[in-house]
């Protein structure tokens, strides 16, 4: 009788520099992951908290353009140096290429590229590292989630039913993996006209729901806000450009929420 091989346990290795790094992660690109986990980090700066922020978005970093950085990261001579911006301390592949060059690499470079970004930073006194990771759940997701310790993943996504079914293989990889869950948000969950009127312009309830179905904790709803998408074009997210604005409430709400989570007060 073939015997059944046990299964591989992979070497989780944390980030070094930092207590806790917390993964945002969508299934299916477009549902606004990147402008989330831009505005998140500056919501627990904040609160108080020490942050760092980490484009693992190998073919499609955003995070050059959100926070305006157009510099290359300088090295100790070992490690690269993250670069400072809103008091974040920023790293991205952005930040070594061309804007206009594509990624066009395969699965092995684009490990090496992790443990570069996870092993040889000079990450230094952080609460938390929150990572911006590539939407879906293929080679690049699998890699980093296996090798890399996260304390918590915050799954991202819009209430259209053709994201919720990637939301789900999601939650399963994540599960699958040993990855807790801290929860989902319904981004873009609806437009406030000018007549007072809610607009559900992809749907409604869908990420709830999912939630509920898979007994994980719904985060809450960041409703379509035009001036997010504006000041983030301008590379000075809402939360620090309009601290005041109903957006950026939302977000420093959360920020607080996980703040409580993880940091004794």
């Amino acid at each position: 009788m073939e015997q059944i091989k046990p299964k591989k346990k992979f070497v989780k290795n944390p980030i070094l520099g930092t207590k806790f790094t917390i993964a945002i992660s969508s299934a299916k690109g477009g549902v606004g992951k990147s402008t989330f986990a831009t505005n998140l980090a500056l919501a627990l700066k904040k609160t108080g908290c020490k942050v760092g922020l980490l484009d693992a978005d190998i073919y499609g970093p955003s995070l050059p353009k959100l926070f305006s950085i157009s510099g290359k990261p300088e090295t100790d001579g070992k490690n690269l140096i993250p670069v400072n911006k809103y008091d974040i301390q920023c790293m991205s592949i952005g930040f070594l290429t061309e804007e206009q060059t594509p990624m066009i690499w395969r699965g092995p470079m684009v490990t090496s590229a992790i443990k570069t970004f996870t092993q040889k930073v000079s990450w230094k006194n952080l609460d938390f590292i929150i990572v911006d990771m590539p939407p879906g759940t293929g080679d690049t997701q699998l890699t980093f989630t296996q090798e890399i310790k996260l304390d918590g993943v915050i799954i991202i996504s819009t209430p259209q039913e053709i994201a919720l079914q990637d939301v789900k293989r999601g939650i399963r990889m994540f599960d699958k993996l040993g990855t807790e869950i801290i929860g989902l948000i319904d981004n873009m969950s609806f437009f406030k006209g000018d007549d007072g009127k809610k607009y559900n312009l992809f749907g409604s309830g869908g990420v709830k729901k999912t939630a509920e179905e898979f007994n994980k904790q719904f985060l809450g709803e960041i409703p379509i806000f035009p001036e997010v998408g504006e000041f983030g074009d301008q590379g000075k997210p809402i939360v620090e450009a309009k601290p005041e604005h109903e957006a950026s409430k939302l977000y420093l709400d959360l920020a607080k929420k996980i703040k409580s989570k993880f940091l004794s007060t």
